[in-house]
């Protein structure tokens, strides 16, 4: 992983992460329908808030493809640095509620993910997921 600093208290964090590999099925439950339900960058996020534990995740973006990997750039803020703590548009991310967002899916991909978003598409995840969503309907 190489890091980049993009301004005081930020750091650009760039990942690689597959597709992963299926580990105990049964020799007749195939290859092709076994998925994973979370996006590759998501597991991407997940693994640079693993090993940057003292930054926080804010979001990531895709930075390239090659014949093994996919390559995504994470952006992590230092919630102890002064630069952060004084910004009033960034300075959200320095409370407690916001230690690793992206373990519990509250990045944009993760949202993508848990199928949450605004308009029309979206209207399955309304009640915080689809499961709280079908319960308070039946």
């Amino acid at each position: 992983r190489s890091v980049i600093i993009a301004e005081y208290g930020q750091a650009v964090v760039s990942t690689q992460s597959t597709g992963g590999i299926c580990y105990g099925k049964h020799k007749s439950a195939g290859v092709k329908s076994l998925k994973l339900q979370r996006s590759i960058q998501s597991v991407a996020e997940e693994r640079v808030g693993s090993a940057c534990g003292g930054l926080r995740v804010l979001n990531s973006y895709w930075d390239g493809a090659d014949a093994v990997y996919k390559y995504y750039e994470v952006i992590c803020v230092d919630p102890a640095h002064k630069a952060i703590r004084r910004n009033p548009r960034i300075n959200r991310i320095v409370g407690a509620v916001h230690k690793h967002r992206e373990l519990r899916a509250l990045t944009s991909a993760g949202k993508k993910n848990r199928g949450l978003g605004k308009g029309h598409k979206y209207t399955k995840g309304i009640g915080s997921s689809r499961r709280a969503n079908w319960k308070r309907r039946n």
